[in-house]
């Protein structure tokens, strides 16, 4: 396991074992007490009687083309993630892809009038996806305008334990799938959630211009150039943390993406602090890590937090290898 990453930042974080770190002095979010009810939140029983589901056709067809391309990607890709990687190619494919997505995902779609008071709203949140489903991305793209807070429960081909949650919650094995806990909501199909995340939280306004209509057209890209990363379970992942991890990031970060691609094939759940150009959390971030750059990943189970998306990279796969 990789040491404690800039440790003047975060002094309260402290190496444990995979258990909860106590850490009363550390540094918040506005209201953070009430936030982080959104880590502690458990995915609702699939019978919950408040739930409402709504799903509606297209998602099998979304899922057919994804089984297709899964082998072939595999055969065309880097191969075993934990190894070390082609910075250069790394960076650029990852660079191309948020270019092919511009500007969704980058930045808050609000002004700051206007922008939801998460310190007040908290809304639990539990998205259920993957990295490399483009309509996944659609749904984190939506979430980075809104400016929103969320729990990711990654379901990579293969997976051990969050697919079988998707079939249990909503009925079958389809993605997205967003939980709503505050609204009693369960609702499949990227288009739907779009539009009620925009309808909820975006006060009545309709999703930014392109949004949903770009998908089809350059929303495969960042899938076909990362070469499937981010779609497939790690043959020696299996280790589950006892406390969630939390990255901060935003969808179209190039660096960012390659943090959440492991995270996904390792199968790590995490909240997932959005912090889009004009967030309203970027101070909290700041007095968190130091900086306003991102990806930041911090890992209160070992007292690990780090910015650089290398070192992240190393430290997540060494340490939650099912070897280790």
């Amino acid at each position: 396991m990789l040491p404690l990453a800039h440790p003047a930042r975060h002094p309260c974080l402290r190496p444990a074992p995979l258990r909860r770190v106590p850490c009363p002095a550390r540094a918040r979010l506005p209201d953070r007490a009430r936030a982080r009810t959104l880590a502690g939140a458990r995915p609702p029983s699939a019978g919950a009687a408040e739930t409402e589901t709504a799903s509606t056709s297209g998602g099998g067809a979304s899922g057919s083309v994804l089984s297709f391309l899964c082998p072939l990607l595999k055969l065309l890709g880097g191969g075993d993630p934990s190894q070390e990687r082609n910075d250069v190619v790394e960076v650029a494919t990852s660079s191309i892809s948020s270019l092919a997505r511009l500007p969704w995902g980058s930045k808050v779609a609000t002004t700051s009038g206007e922008n939801i008071d998460s310190a007040t709203t908290a809304p639990t949140l539990q998205l259920y996806e993957f990295e490399a489903c483009p309509f996944c991305r659609r749904v984190r793209e939506a979430m980075t305008e809104l400016d929103l807070s969320t729990e990711v429960y990654p379901c990579p081909k293969g997976s051990l334990r969050h697919r079988e949650m998707v079939k249990k919650i909503g009925g079958k094995e389809q993605f997205p799938l967003l939980v709503d806990a505050s609204a009693g909501v369960t609702m499949y199909e990227s288009g739907d959630i779009v539009n009620y995340l925009f309808r909820q939280y975006g006060q009545g306004r309709n999703p930014s211009s392109g949004l949903l209509e770009s998908t089809i057209f350059t929303g495969w890209v960042p899938t076909l150039l990362r070469a499937g990363r981010g779609m497939t379970l790690w043959n020696k992942a299996g280790v589950v943390p006892a406390e969630k991890l939390e990255l901060f990031s935003y969808e179209n970060n190039s660096y960012s993406r390659i943090v959440r691609e492991a995270l996904c094939e390792l199968e790590l759940p995490y909240v997932l602090q959005n912090v889009g150009e004009g967030s309203s959390k970027m101070d909290a971030l700041l007095r968190i890590s130091g900086s306003q750059q991102v990806p930041y990943l911090i890992d209160l189970n070992t007292g690990f937090q780090s910015g650089d998306y290398k070192k992240i990279l190393s430290y997540l796969f060494k340490q939650y290898s099912v070897n280790t």
